[in-house]
């Protein structure tokens, strides 16, 4: 017997590159939206050769074929939410601005992808700036970690102050809707600890750290998992707590394959492993 599901599911889109090794890009943003019971599509920028041990070879996709996957997503099926992760140069990075423009994409995350948590830039200046004068404008929510939030605020981050202030800065100059800078290229007991400013609200978000080496993915995963929460009608701050939740989590039951750093497990309960959870902590601005 054939069931057909409602037709209303929510879609997510992503706009990324693809890991031959699954750990993270489009595969983890695909299996993220799936846990979540969202529809996921996705328009790849480039094709990488990855595994644990580190990216062995890029190969770009034609401009032109980032723009049509997005196109032939966007005008049959359609979508509630879309993330963006790596982008790679800058003519890409303004086609796809355009596009998100020009098929009024709502419910944007655009997932920085400028430097990687040990400090190493991925894109050149000139993407940069192309990335902050026409995308991170149109964004519901950013997600820099440490090292691009450094990018983006001018800014030494090497305390909890300076991340509120880099969000701060970054949320008054980029002009996108609420920032979430990333703490887990932080040290000690920074590590795990984000902040959320929305122009209004200060927000410090903890959760118990997880011990592991195993953290391939987690910024795709973050993100995505946003945009999922986002397709499914949650408001933004539901949509990053829950998102937080669930990559602690997935990081609980972190993959040990490979002889390098292994993916988070996104796929957790199919073992019967766990709920999502633990709680997130959080805490005003002066406690």
């Amino acid at each position: 017997m054939n069931t057909e599901i409602n037709s209303r599911i929510p879609v997510a889109l992503t706009i990324a590159g693809s890991d031959s090794g699954g750990g993270a890009g489009i595969q983890a943003d695909l299996r993220t939206f799936a846990f979540h019971c969202v529809h996921g599509t996705s328009a790849i920028t480039c094709v990488t050769a990855q595994n644990t041990l580190g990216v062995k070879r890029v190969d770009t996709m034609p401009t032109e074929a980032v723009v049509a996957q997005i196109q032939a997503v966007v005008e049959d099926i359609g979508v509630q939410a879309a993330k963006t992760g790596m982008l790679l140069n800058q003519e890409i990075i303004f086609a796809v601005a355009q596009q998100v423009e020009a098929l009024q994409i709502n419910n944007l995350v655009v997932d920085p992808v400028m430097v990687s948590r040990t400090g190493a830039q991925l894109i050149d200046d000139d993407a940069i700036k192309t990335l902050c004068h026409t995308l991170i404008p149109k964004a519901v929510v950013i997600t820099p970690n440490r090292y691009e939030a450094q990018i983006l605020s001018g800014l030494q981050i090497n305390s909890l102050e300076d991340m509120q202030a880099a969000a701060e800065i970054i949320h008054k100059t980029l002009k996108t809707k609420v920032v979430l800078v990333k703490g887990g290229g932080m040290q000690a007991d920074m590590r795990g600890v984000d902040i959320w400013f929305d122009g209004d609200k200060l927000e410090v978000l903890t959760c118990q750290p997880v011990e592991t080496k195993n953290t391939h993915g987690t910024g795709c995963t973050l993100s995505a998992a946003i945009a999922a929460n986002l397709a499914k009608g949650k408001d933004l701050w539901q949509a990053v707590q829950q998102a937080k939740e669930y990559v602690t989590t997935a990081l609980t039951y972190a993959l040990d394959i490979g002889e390098g750093q292994g993916p988070v497990g996104h796929f957790f309960p199919l073992w019967g492993l766990g709920k999502v959870g633990p709680p997130l902590g959080i805490r005003g601005n002066g406690d």
